[in-house]
């Protein structure tokens, strides 16, 4: 579906359940938050599906837009859900009922009766952005909340991805009324004390190869209770590692729990691929900004991040 498609489905249906993925980020937030604000205004009875794994940096844009799993909707929308491993526990039963899914990842697996996709796309926000301002006038609050979308999603506008069109969507977002300095400090100036002694802690345990472009960094659990970090403390953390100078390429493996480890992979576009590189390790992405789960020690894992790094090098 082309934006235009989704908005006119959008203003057909109603009684809507918005689905955002596992770990949820302030893209997936921010587009379910504006989403369910739109189809509110215009007279549409909608929710976004209770995610237990919201954080408090987020909770207060969903806060009065969440519904249980009693809820029985008549039409099911995903907004930055590129694959059905995505799903959080409470949206699996969903995997096979979901109307649109709306979203901007090269590996969206097309799991929806109908996809509104833009890979070209920083963020789903912009997305968001271009399909609700067809039907619904852009609010501070529905402005805000698609301006973290984009903002988080683009490192500020400072990665890659920040093209010409991601800073027009924000200056049109900033122009709904809404106040950007509280945003951009709460987002991307403000860290808790545990949070850095996190990131010392994987500064001291760093693995640098590649003659110091790529870095890798390995958050174990006896690190996250050693200093007692919530998931607000570890939010965005594989941004860590590209700040470091002369990296390139940054993978982080964060060990979960049920004996698995999270792979967050943030690449130089023109030095490796990150989709390509979790491709093969089962997961996917962007080409600058990808992720995988596999299973096994934070040692095989590391291996097998490292083999398929020099299999996608290697042509």
């Amino acid at each position: 579906m082309t934006p235009q498609q989704a908005a006119a489905f959008l203003t057909a249906h109603d009684n809507y359940l918005i689905l955002t993925h596992v770990r949820p980020d302030g893209d997936t937030i921010g587009c379910g938050a504006g989403l369910c604000r739109a189809l509110r205004q215009i007279g549409k009875t909608a929710y976004i599906l209770e995610n237990p794994e919201v954080t408090e940096l987020f909770t207060n844009y969903v806060e009065g837009l969440t519904v249980g799993p009693d809820f029985v909707p008549g039409t099911v929308v995903s907004v930055d859900i590129a694959a059905r491993s995505l799903f959080p526990e409470a949206a699996k039963p969903y995997l096979d009922r979901v109307d649109l899914a709306i979203d901007h990842h090269p590996s969206q697996e097309f799991f929806a009766k109908e996809t509104c996709l833009d890979s070209k796309r920083a963020a789903c926000g912009q997305l968001i952005l271009d399909i609700v301002k067809q039907f619904a006038k852009i609010t501070p609050e529905i402005g805000e909340a698609l301006y973290v979308a984009v903002s988080t999603d683009c490192g500020c506008f400072q990665y890659s991805n920040a093209d010409a069109d991601a800073h027009r969507a924000a200056a049109e977002l900033m122009e709904s009324g809404f106040d950007p300095y509280p945003v951009n400090r709460k987002f991307f100036r403000t860290k808790t004390f545990k949070r850095l002694k996190l990131e010392g802690l994987l500064t001291a345990g760093m693995e640098l190869r590649d003659q110091g472009a790529t870095a890798l960094v390995f958050l174990t659990r006896k690190m996250i209770e050693e200093v007692g970090a919530s998931e607000r403390d570890m939010d965005d953390i594989s941004a860590f590692v590209g700040q470091i100078e002369g990296v390139k390429n940054g993978v982080t493996l964060k060990e979960s729990v049920g004996g698995h480890v999270k792979i967050s992979l943030r690449t130089d576009p023109g030095d490796l691929n990150a989709s390509s590189v979790c491709a093969l390790l089962g997961g996917g992405g962007h080409a600058a900004a990808a992720g995988a789960m596999l299973e096994g020690t934070m040692e095989q894992v590391r291996q097998r991040v490292i083999d398929a790094i020099e299999q996608v090098r290697n042509g």
